[in-house]
């Protein structure tokens, strides 16, 4: 049935889901929303469709179904899935040291560094302690190169702590090395391109003008104590490059730069649920999937103040953002965005939006969605 919530939402909501449609439009009456949309897929069948507000912070655009949003770290759940697919040729999968192909970066004692223990932020270099010219992140090459070259600020594979940005341009590079083509110029090509799905990492100047406006949030996130990792992850003038022009736009940011509407971050993360199938294609190796899922380690974060547990990439419900199933897995991006794949419930849930909050993990306004998905169950 399509929702004539009111002039602010627009979409799909099947029987018996209306109060989520509800709640979502509430959220814009109530001003907690700029704009924004949710998707769920169910047994493979979309069940909620919803876009919302404004695309741009004049509240002259509407934010509806051909709206781009960044996804921020969202990003990582998809290009993790990525990854996977490009391990499936390697013989020791997830286990190759990544000097074994980029031989650069086994400088400063990383030469046993695993894709695998990279993927699952264990390597030690959530960013650069000292200063470099914020530029650099604009350069994916330059950047990971200069990656390459650094010590890590903790001894690799003792601890484990989220690398924000960092992460997906040692990904974006190893995936290079294996696939010879860039992890966004297959994602185009062979998954996005052939089954309609309107998501992006690497944008072309084309669709720069169905992007969203970013309403930036007005407090800092809570990262106290601050300390050495978590300053050069978040805290430094040069932790991250600037956002939002064409420039970032245009390069590929595994970790951080994807653009897609909610239901192209569903249907992608519906992958989780599919064991790596889509398109009637098989994308993991089963055995793969299985390393991609499990969980690496589960305990404090040194970057994050929380405790985490990471799959291959993928993020594990430690903190119960992530629904009541303790299986789900998932991911959040800056500001808010949020993916979940709930295997119990067959269930994928994709929230988007323009105005950010402060929050790292489990946005109030996506966990509320969430959590009245699970009471129209």
């Amino acid at each position: 049935m399509t929702v004539p919530v009111n002039t602010r939402v627009q979409g799909f909501a099947a029987p018996g889901f209306e109060p989520v449609a509800d709640h979502f439009a509430q959220s814009f009456a109530n001003g907690v929303e700029l704009g924004a949309g949710v998707c769920v897929r169910i047994g493979g069948e979309t069940v909620i469709d919803l876009t919302g507000g404004f695309a741009d912070r004049a509240k002259t655009v509407p934010f509806d179904a051909e709206t781009l949003v960044p996804v921020y770290s969202t990003t990582k759940g998809i290009a993790a899935l990525m990854m996977a697919h490009a391990v499936g040729d390697l013989p020791a999968g997830y286990g190759t040291a990544i000097a074994s192909l980029w031989p650069e970066f086994g400088v400063g004692g990383k030469s046993e560094v695993t894709i695998g223990d990279w993927l699952s932020h264990q390597a030690g270099l959530p960013g650069f302690a000292e200063p470099i010219d914020p530029e650099l992140w604009l350069d994916p090459p330059a950047c990971a190169a200069a990656l390459a070259a650094l010590a890590p600020m903790w001894p690799p594979g003792s601890a484990h702590g989220y690398h924000p940005t960092s992460w997906g341009y040692v990904a974006g590079e190893v995936f290079s090395r294996i696939m010879g083509r860039s992890l966004g110029t297959v994602l185009r090509e062979e998954i996005c391109a052939p089954l309609g799905l309107d998501f992006h990492i690497g944008l072309a100047r084309e669709h720069h003008a169905r992007c969203a406006d970013i309403q930036r949030p007005n407090a800092p996130a809570d990262l106290r104590p601050i300390t050495p990792e978590r300053r050069a992850a978040f805290l430094e003038r040069w932790s991250g490059p600037q956002r939002g022009g064409a420039a970032w736009r245009e390069i590929e940011i595994p970790s951080a730069n994807g653009h897609g509407t909610a239901k192209s971050v569903a249907q992608l993360y519906e992958l989780y649920l599919t064991r790596g199938t889509i398109g009637g294609r098989a994308l993991i190796r089963g055995d793969v999937f299985e390393r991609l899922i499990t969980p690496h380690y589960d305990s404090d974060d040194l970057v994050l103040p929380m405790r985490t547990s990471f799959g291959a990439g993928i993020m594990l419900n430690t903190h119960g953002a992530f629904g009541p199933n303790p299986g789900a897995l998932g991911h959040c991006g800056w500001g808010g965005s949020m993916a979940v794949a709930d295997g119990a419930r067959d269930l994928v849930f994709a929230y988007v939006m323009n105005k950010q909050s402060n929050i790292l993990v489990g946005d109030p306004r996506a966990v509320a969605l969430l959590h009245s998905v699970y009471g129209c169950l």
